[in-house]
Parts: structure tokens; C-alpha cells; sequence
């Protein structure tokens, strides 16, 4: 017999994949960003400044962050908001199937297309540009994880404290642009240096740039970036746990 949990995650999976939108923003858009960004020379060009690498190579961890970043900020929390607006949060409750089981499902179906858009980011930046693959696979499961933590920590968190869907898409456009700049999608992190540098690596998304990087380039991560992202990690889920509501 199948449990009510995991009918509900197979639901959300099906309705996942009717959502072509978001399909194409975490799917699709982060590796169309690599390609357009590879076809300028200049982003093919080595650059001492940047440890004998190319802006393309620097490119491929913040479109594995841009993946996360459309998955729990910009679909995710919509979603469950409306949820709650609707009215099927409070309706679940009687049933068997209880609410929590949306909320797994949810993270559950936007974890795997997280997943799934970072291997293609990967596979096309190497075959069509030639960037390296993590050079130490430890510390970049090690780093991935923790930056996909913390990424859904942030989407349930603003599911938490957004009482509508509307609040919930200014909370989430407030999120937004921090969160892209910090990742490095508007300038690599790599440019930046001095206090800015030290700033944006207290963020989860800046720690997680630079986790990424040092793991692609064959180290491990330093272990302040990793304790940043799960410091970070531990606090968004406080604050989801204490301010969500069903109704």
C-alpha cells in the first residue's frame, strides 16, 4: 500500500513537471546563461588575475548557484504560499495525508531539478568550452550540499513569514538581487577584493561561491566558508520552523 507521504510526493512531482516556467528557469535558463556568457571571447580568455582561469570557468559554480536560487526563491515559495492562500494546507489536515508531506514534496521535486540542472551545467560547459570538472569531488559534495541547504532554508523561510502569495513574491524579489549578486551572476566573486571580498563571503551565497570554486579547483573548501553556509542554514530553519502557519 503506498503511504499518504508518498502519494503526496509522487502529486507534487506530477504538477512539478506541468510547470513549464519554472521547469526553464531552473532547468534550462542557468545553462543557457554559460552558453551565451561562452560564446564572448573575452570570457575565453586566461587571466592571471583569476589564478591562470578563464570568466567562463568562474562562470559554471555561480550557474550551479543561479539554479538554486531560481528553485528556492523564485518557484518554490510561490508555490506554497498559494498553497496556504487556497486553503489546501488547511484541508490536508483532516486527512491522512498531512500537510508536512507537501512540504517534503516540495523540497524533494526542486532538490532533484537543482540537481539535475547542475549536472547539465557541468556536462555542456565541458563538452562545448572545455571547463574543468570539480577537481576535488569531497569537498565539492561537501560544498554543493550545504549551498542547496541553506538555498531551500532561505525559500522555506520566506514561506514562512509570508502570510500570502502577493507578500510572499516581494519577499522573494527582496531576496532576489541580493542573492544573484552575492552568487556572483552579476560580477564573478573573483573581482572582488578588500572588505566587499570579506563581506559578500559572510553570505550564504558568497560562502558558497567560494566553496564552490576552491572545490572546482581541486582543494577543499576552507572551512569557514562551509561553517558560514551551515551557521546560515540552522538559522533559516529556526526561523521556518517558529513563523510557519498552515492557515
Amino acid at each position: 500500500m503506498t503511504s499518504p507521504t508518498v502519494a503526496m510526493v509522487r502529486t507534487e512531482t506530477r504538477l512539478f513537471t506541468r510547470e513549464r516556467l519554472s521547469l526553464f528557469w531552473i532547468l534550462a535558463f542557468p545553462t543557457l546563461l554559460l552558453v551565451v556568457l561562452g560564446v564572448v571571447p573575452a570570457f575565453r580568455e586566461y587571466n592571471e588575475d583569476f589564478g591562470n582561469r578563464r570568466l567562463i570557468d568562474l562562470y559554471v559554480p555561480t550557474t550551479v548557484l543561479l539554479s538554486m536560487i531560481m528553485a528556492a526563491i523564485m518557484t518554490m515559495p510561490p508555490t506554497l504560499t498559494g498553497y496556504r492562500e487556497s486553503g489546501v494546507l488547511r484541508r490536508l489536515g483532516t486527512t491522512p495525508a498531512r500537510p508536512a508531506s507537501i512540504l517534503l514534496g516540495q523540497v524533494l521535486v526542486h532538490a532533484v531539478a537543482v540537481a539535475a540542472s547542475s549536472v547539465i551545467v557541468l556536462v555542456v560547459g565541458r563538452l562545448v568550452f572545455g571547463t574543468p570538472l570539480p577537481g576535488s569531488l569531497l569537498g565539492y559534495a561537501a560544498a554543493y550540499v550545504l549551498a542547496l541547504a541553506v538555498s531551500l532554508g532561505i525559500g522555506t523561510a520566506i514561506t514562512a513569514v509570508s502570510p500570502n502569495a502577493r507578500t510572499g513574491q516581494v519577499v522573494a524579489m527582496v531576496a532576489f538581487i541580493p542573492s544573484m549578486f552575492t552568487a556572483g551572476v552579476y560580477f564573478p566573486v573573483e573581482v572582488f577584493g578588500g572588505t566587499v571580498r570579506d563581506v559578500i563571503s559572510l553570505t550564504p551565497y558568497g560562502a558558497a561561491s567560494n566553496a564552490l570554486n576552491d572545490a572546482g579547483a581541486g582543494a577543499f573548501p576552507q572551512l569557514m566558508d562551509l561553517a558560514v553556509m551551515g551557521g546560515w542554514a540552522i538559522m533559516l530553519y529556526v526561523i521556518a520552523v517558529r513563523a510557519f502557519t498552515w492557515e
